[in-house]
């Protein structure tokens, strides 16, 4: 049985924490204040503080744990304006990880790595190498895609999960629609529910070696339509802004289900059904 440290209990972390320990799996969780492992503890949930700019006594907190998977489950702060640092934390998180006889590393990422193109993407088409010959790449999606190189040369075991948009308890998308310029009639709303979010994270430790998948509900309507439908379901006054017709690219998750993954939401309009 795996013996987990998540790296970054937030949001996600939390509750995939909380998934493991009801599933009897040896887990530990890590934040960066004093007082956000205080709360994880007053949980039930083992954990321990963990500065990745300074992260001197990683390697005896994994070696202490018996750690063999690691998850890292950490936002790299572009809004913070901290995103340069997002690969150099990875370098950090590989080197300890190393050092202390971890065997797998499964890194949270994003579907922020693909190329400004209208098109279908699949998990080939972002690389670390394709993003420094192709202009199509955002400065951002470099940032993310070199830290994704960091953990494939780690020379450990590794599944690098791309998720599309999250949402779910105390993170309702009707939230977003404020921060919105408009939204498109054509361009798909690429969403994943926390639940398979949780899931697919657990199914990469349990079943999948080297891998790059992308984490994104099966169907989708357009973002018009899927903010729409979501404010429905608010009792607050928030209007859709103006519609316009400007497609974009559609995440794809074909890998995930040939490789055995069950979605327990296979559309974003059910997900947003069950988060009311």
């Amino acid at each position: 049985m795996s013996r987990v440290v998540i790296i970054g209990a937030g949001w996600l972390g939390k509750p995939l924490a909380q998934s493991f320990l009801q599933k009897k799996i040896k887990v530990s969780a890590t934040r960066t204040q004093m007082e956000g492992v205080e709360a994880l503890s007053q949980l039930g949930i083992p954990s321990f503080l963990c500065d990745l700019n300074q992260p001197k006594e990683l390697t005896e907190q994994l070696f202490q744990r018996q750690c063999d998977v690691i998850i890292g489950c950490f936002p790299p702060g572009f809004r913070r304006g901290q995103g340069d640092e997002y690969a150099h934390y990875w370098g950090n998180l590989v080197t300890h990880a190393k050092a202390a006889g971890v065997r797998k590393i499964v890194m949270v990422s994003s579907t922020t790595v693909y190329p400004n193109r209208i098109q279908a993407m699949h998990e080939s088409d972002a690389t670390y190498s394709q993003a420094l010959d192709s202009e199509d790449f955002s400065t951002n999606a470099r940032i993310m895609l070199q830290a994704e190189q960091c953990v494939i040369d780690s020379g450990l075991e590794y599944v690098i999960v791309r998720c599309s948009g999250l949402f779910g308890p105390d993170r309702h998308p009707s939230r977003f629609v404020n921060k919105l310029s408009s939204v498109s009639s054509t361009a798909p709303a690429n969403m994943l529910h926390l639940k398979d979010a949780i899931g697919i994270i657990e199914f990469a430790v349990n079943h999948l070696i080297n891998e790059v998948i992308n984490a994104t509900t099966p169907k989708t309507v357009s973002k018009a339509e899927f903010y729409a439908a979501a404010i429905s379901k608010m009792s607050e006054e928030v209007s859709l802004p103006p519609i316009q017709d400007r497609p974009d690219k559609r995440i794809v998750c074909d890998r995930l289900i040939e490789l055995g993954y069950q979605f327990n939401y296979s559309n974003t309009l059910e997900a947003l059904s069950e988060n009311e």
